[in-house]
């Protein structure tokens, strides 16, 4: 099992949530947060007087999925969430040792 988290621009959300429900995620956890990379945030004007917006704000999705889609679900979220700008965002995705559903008690793909 695998946990893709994306971190991706927050107008994307809504076609990312429906490419993966496309091809079968059952599950994802979305948060909002704030963060930069190579854009270095931005300078904004407001009442006259400039600033800087050192963090942007983006959505956070993770996913807990089989080893059998990871691949999918990466193209699914690349072609949904890429705008061709700079920020568009990563995907990482990490090995997921263990996953218990609390209410039954299943373990592992089960428990997905």
């Amino acid at each position: 099992m695998k946990l893709v988290t994306a971190i991706i621009k927050p107008f994307k959300l809504d076609e990312v949530r429906e490419a993966l429900s496309a091809i079968g995620v059952q599950g994802i956890t979305v948060t909002e947060v704030k963060g930069f990379g190579r854009q270095k945030g931005h300078t904004e004007l407001y009442r006259g007087a400039e600033y800087v917006v050192d963090f942007l704000p983006k959505v956070k999705i993770e996913a807990a999925v089989k080893d059998g889609i990871v691949e999918q679900v990466i193209e699914a979220i690349e072609k949904s969430a890429s705008t061709g700008k700079i920020g568009d965002g990563k995907i990482f995705v990490f090995d997921v040792e263990q996953v218990i559903r609390i209410r039954t008690g299943e373990t592992g793909e089960e428990a997905l």
